[in-house]
């Protein structure tokens, strides 16, 4: 057996020494082709390090262009590995060009994502940070890709939205404006005074300094509704952004502490029970 192995060995040295420069050229492209991928993933990944971390770029732009970047290194990386192993990269891509419109169709959920990303970076209707609502999904966004956005809800749940799904549903931002608006509406019995009831809440607003005071943004107190069993007060707000939430459930407390401190009653639905004697 050994014997044979021989003889195979010793008829095919000819053959090897022959091919040798060959077999020496193929295999230092191939080394060469394994670094330049090696090479380009480790560039393509610390420019997008690089271009996340600059800081005159606002957040959202960043997560996007440090994606995009990554990928055409990547691309470019593996047009120069083709060449590197003789491959003719003209009559490729237009091989490439051909195929396109085949794989195009065939992932067209996919490249409709890509350009609704970059629809979503123009327009900007969110940027990274802001709290918004999207096709029933409500969360703060953490970072805008080339194919999803990645959100985080109030509880810290982790949600991946294609960008296409954004694109083509309403948005609900919560950030993007600097002031909002709260309504409270403030129910007291039909034995109270009005007057006095309004004067206690005008009382409360003015001790409230997170409350906007300016004339365009006026408190506004006013009877809303006169119910079946209650008169109801409107009480409408205007404050920062960053207070509201805050606000919201100190202004709830205090309100039914003041209504307290004057006497005045919040009801609750009654039924009365008239009993007839035959």
């Amino acid at each position: 057996m050994e014997n044979n192995i021989s003889e195979v060995i010793e008829e095919n040295i000819p053959l090897i020494k022959e091919n040798l420069p060959l077999i020496i050229e193929l295999g230092t492209n191939l080394l060469i082709a394994v670094i330049i991928l090696i090479a380009g993933w480790m560039i393509g990944n610390w420019l997008k390090r690089k271009i996340t971390t600059i800081e005159k770029l606002d957040t959202t732009l960043r997560s996007f262009l440090g994606g995009f970047v990554k990928y055409i290194v990547l691309f470019v990386s593996a047009v120069i590995v083709l060449q590197q192993l003789g491959v003719h990269t003209a009559s490729l891509l237009a091989v490439l060009g051909a195929a396109g419109l085949a794989i195009g169709l065939a992932l067209q959920g996919t490249l409709s994502n890509v350009a609704a990303g970059v629809m979503l970076l123009v327009i900007r209707p969110f940027n990274v940070g802001d709290f918004i609502t999207v096709g029933g999904i409500s969360g703060t966004v953490k970072s805008l890709g080339l194919f999803g956005c990645e959100m985080a809800t109030p509880d810290n749940v982790y949600i991946y939205c294609p960008n296409s799904n954004i694109w083509n549903n309403d948005i609900q931002n919560f950030s993007k404006n600097n002031e909002r608006r709260q309504d409270y509406n403030i129910s007291i019995s039909y034995d109270d005074d009005i007057e006095e009831a309004m004067k206690a809440i005008s009382e409360l607003i003015e001790n409230e300094d997170r409350i906007i005071k300016s004339e365009d943004k006026k408190p506004l107190i006013a009877v809303q509704n006169l119910g079946d069993f209650s008169v109801d007060i409107l009480l409408r707000v205007w404050c920062p952004r960053s207070d509201y939430f805050k606000l919201k459930t100190d202004m709830t407390k205090a309100i039914k502490e003041q209504m307290d401190k004057k006497g005045i009653s919040i009801p609750f639905p009654t039924k009365t029970v008239q009993i007839i004697e035959k």
